[in-house]
């Protein structure tokens, strides 16, 4: 995939700058607040702000592929499709995000593509950025009003950064008779999260992955 808009070098000017040139200017405001939502959780919790606030403004970059010519586009680019994202192709921007992050944007730190790979429904094991990135998107959500579960969230990652990030994920989970498709890898962060929670505290500090 290629860029024909000459970039500044400034990350966020750039998200911008592209996803209004592709007519995605809500996109772009989105993007932009969780970036800085993630790099204020990163300083927060001991993570590579710069790592983080990449991941959150380039999360949604894919706005720019029509949901109908997703599964089209990541055939093409040669990527695993599970039959929910095949179901349900919304789901799979997430993995687009990724190539065009790469792609496009050259981002080339690993940490900071699976963070952006994952940022819809986290996976297991996840990392440090991988939850900062999940959770900012959770709490700047792209939708109008406050998001039901955000109180309840916000209280719990006083308590720590996996506390807060089970909520969003229990919240669904509790609904996931009602979502489109549940995602294998949301089932995987739900089990793993429960385990890491119902740990020891001692336990559950050396099961932190690294950033």
């Amino acid at each position: 995939m290629k860029n024909s808009m000459p970039f500044s070098g400034r990350l966020e000017e750039d998200v911008s700058s592209f996803l209004r040139l592709h007519a995605h200017p809500h996109t772009a405001e989105h993007c932009l607040k969780v970036g800085y939502e993630a790099g204020r959780l990163a300083e927060r919790f001991g993570c590579d702000s710069d790592h983080a606030r990449a991941a959150g403004f380039l999360h949604d970059i894919s706005a720019l592929v029509p949901n109908n010519q997703r599964i089209d586009a990541a055939r093409e680019w040669n990527l695993d499709i599970l039959p929910e994202e095949e179901r349900f192709p919304m789901i799979i921007h997430q993995k687009l995000s990724r190539v065009i992050a790469q792609q496009v944007f050259g981002i080339d730190q690993t940490q900071v593509l699976e963070a952006i790979e994952c940022h819809t429904t986290l996976k297991a094991p996840s990392t440090l950025l991988d939850r900062i990135v999940f959770i900012a998107d959770k709490i700047e959500w792209d939708q109008a009003g406050q998001p039901p579960y955000l109180a309840e969230l916000l209280q719990q990652l006083d308590v720590s950064l996996e506390d807060g990030v089970f909520v969003y994920i229990d919240y669904l989970w509790s609904r996931r008779e009602h979502l489109k498709v549940v995602h294998p890898w949301l089932v995987d962060a739900h089990s793993d999260l429960s385990a890491i929670l119902n740990a020891s505290p001692a336990y559950r500090k050396l099961e932190r992955p690294e950033q």
